[in-house]
């Protein structure tokens, strides 16, 4: 498997030529880096170069690295019934600068980017929809980045009285708790709700 996989590397770092960055085999299987600016083009390669073929687009998800420059990656996941293996290719990119969109290679490359956009913020030129896809209307941020606040901006709920929905900003109302931390096995010193009838030793 490793070996296939490894020849499989080769081949495709040959068809390639400079638009990869570079490649790795790990845990069974095949990722390769490569230059933003040249993904449609590395896409075309491996769909139409007769002994790659990767006809079958999987799926595109975004990744954060916070702690990168380039905080952002886009991976594509790519299979090829003729070669019977999976591809990983990865890009990356900042908040800032677009990856090419893919939808003229993958069609159906057009929600996964959506859904990149909407929860990453991972822009995409040549997309001809660019908006929106798992967010309400008006939402503030991006809710996978690592530093999305993990309760969010807003809240939402139904008002009776109004009649519709309505959006607030987040209150974490919290009730004042007072723990005795005594073993359990020993039991507290008070009686608990509910206990009073129980008969004491």
């Amino acid at each position: 498997m490793d070996e296939a996989l490894s020849e499989l590397g080769e081949l495709v770092s040959l068809k390639l030529a400079d638009k990869a960055e570079g490649y790795e085999l790990a845990f069974g299987e095949l990722t390769f880096t490569v230059r933003r600016d040249a993904i449609v083009d590395v896409m075309r390669t491996l769909r139409d170069d007769g002994q790659l073929r990767f006809v079958n687009f999987t799926d595109l998800c975004g990744v954060d690295y916070p702690e990168r420059d380039e905080r952002f990656e886009v991976v594509y996941h790519l299979l090829s019934p003729t070669q019977n293996q999976r591809i990983r290719v990865k890009v990356r990119t900042d908040e800032s600068t677009p990856v090419a969109s893919v939808t003229e290679v993958f069609p159906g490359a057009d929600w996964f980017e959506r859904e990149a956009y909407d929860l990453y913020g991972i822009l995409f030129s040549g997309h001809h929809d660019l908006r929106r896809i798992l967010t309400d209307y008006g939402f503030d941020g991006h809710p996978m980045r690592k530093d999305f606040p993990t309760t969010g901006y807003v809240e939402v709920r139904y008002d009776e009285e109004k009649k519709r929905v309505v959006y607030e900003k987040v209150k974490l109302a919290q009730e004042f708790r007072s723990f005795d931390y005594l073993s359990p096995w020993e039991g507290t010193d008070y009686v608990l709700p509910g206990d009073e009838k129980a008969e004491s030793n």
